[in-house]
């Protein structure tokens, strides 16, 4: 399959580096001179020579090809419908209507290529039939995340601000989407032989994911908010000698058993508390309880004994102690890359094992490395590259 990527950030490369990794062939579009403005994020790591690559750059754009065009131009749109032409998905994700503007948009490529699978990610959707007040708006990640629900959710403390996740889900997912959504019209096209329009929302992203406080306002009116859990408890970290453990019992055949487990049986005895929203109302029943039982032990210490009662639970890691991970080294979950500029890194690499393919693994282009061999297989002569590249359109 060959991915045509005309994208930057986050969100479009993410999709297509998923795509990438189960062996698509990804061209991204990317601008002369500059490229992709994720090459100038930091952190930034630069050789002996000067040379420089972007850690930001680096996460999303691996096993791809580089192609530098420049669709401002005539002549550059004229190539990329060339190249659209030859492809099996277009993935783009920027502001709705720029595409169009530009004469590259979804209507026009179709006319060329009927089976085109056309994958736009936006903040708030461009599909003309569900278009509403927000359509033109910009959106970035967090934005996405505060008007979608999950940053009110998001905090310890109930009277304090809404707390970032520090994770770029609402790029990231939208990515995660408009793969999964590809992959669907894909398979519908060997069915039908058409391609389509796939549009994905950021902010529709978010709101499936804050899907716990849509079912509760439902049922019940009330609007689940940060610090107060009114459903389940134990549920969150608790702070041992050394950081902190997750936990949660989410039936009360585990609250039995974490009673069992802290050495405290009778709060089996105490009718108000059996059930979860029972223990979220009298917390002082048995909170100070856990927590000098966890205060007691350190990570690994309140781990093993929670899990020898069967109970889920694990350790609140940071990213040094996630590289020391023995299950992540045997799921090869942080694969190491040799980058033509850097030299070795790792990066949390795909997550689907298939027992029929391996994933690939390679490092992102430098800026318009692959461009002359791309449009040589487009049949472009060494002359008409010339005449591009000195025009600047590449």
């Amino acid at each position: 399959m060959r991915v045509v990527g005309f994208e930057q950030q986050i969100a479009g490369p993410y999709c297509t580096m998923i795509l990438a990794d189960q062996g698509a062939e990804v061209i991204k579009i990317e601008r002369p001179g500059k490229g992709d403005p994720a090459r100038e994020m930091a952190p930034i790591k630069r050789n002996e020579a000067g040379e420089k690559n972007s850690g930001y750059y680096l996460r999303f754009n691996r096993n791809k090809k580089s192609v530098t065009l420049d669709v401002t131009k005539p002549e550059g749109r004229a190539v990329y419908k060339d190249l659209v032409r030859t492809a099996d998905v277009v993935v783009e994700n920027f502001k709705p209507g720029l595409a169009e503007r530009l004469g590259i948009g979804y209507q026009a490529l179709r006319e060329q290529n009927p089976r085109l699978v056309y994958t736009s990610v936006s903040g708030f959707g461009s599909d003309p039939r569900y278009l509403g007040p927000y359509s033109d708006r910009p959106a970035y990640d967090i934005i996405a995340q505060a008007m979608g629900g999950l940053l009110e959710t998001c905090g310890l403390d109930p009277e304090g601000p809404p707390t970032y996740l520090g994770v770029s889900l609402g790029d990231s997912v939208s990515g995660l989407w408009a793969a999964f959504a590809t992959m669907l019209a894909l398979f519908q096209r060997t069915v039908s032989g058409q391609g389509q329009y796939v549009d994905v929302a950021m902010f529709d992203a978010m709101v499936a994911l804050a899907e716990r406080s849509v079912m509760t306002y439902s049922l019940t009116g009330q609007s689940i908010t940060r610090g107060v859990e009114r459903f389940i408890a134990p549920w969150g970290p608790f702070r041992c000698k050394d950081g902190y453990v997750a936990l949660i019992v989410a039936i009360e055949a585990d609250w039995k058993k974490f009673c069992q487990a802290i050495g405290h049986p009778e709060l089996l005895d105490k009718p108000d508390i059996q059930s979860g929203p029972g223990r979220c109302e009298h917390r002082d029943r048995w909170q100070p309880i856990a927590e000098d039982w966890f205060a007691e032990r350190t990570k690994a210490q309140a781990t093993d004994e929670l899990l020898a009662q069967g109970l889920p639970v694990g350790p609140v890691q940071n990213a040094a102690e996630l590289f020391a991970d023995p299950h992540l080294a045997a799921r090869q979950m942080l694969p190491a890359i040799e980058d033509p500029i850097i030299g070795r890194y790792q990066m949390a690499g795909p997550v689907p094992r298939l027992t029929g393919s391996e994933p690939r693994i390679g490092p992102a282009p430098r800026l318009g490395e692959h461009t002359e061999p791309v449009l040589q297989s487009l049949g472009y002569t060494a002359g008409k590259i010339d005449a591009l590249r000195r025009a600047e359109v590449i």
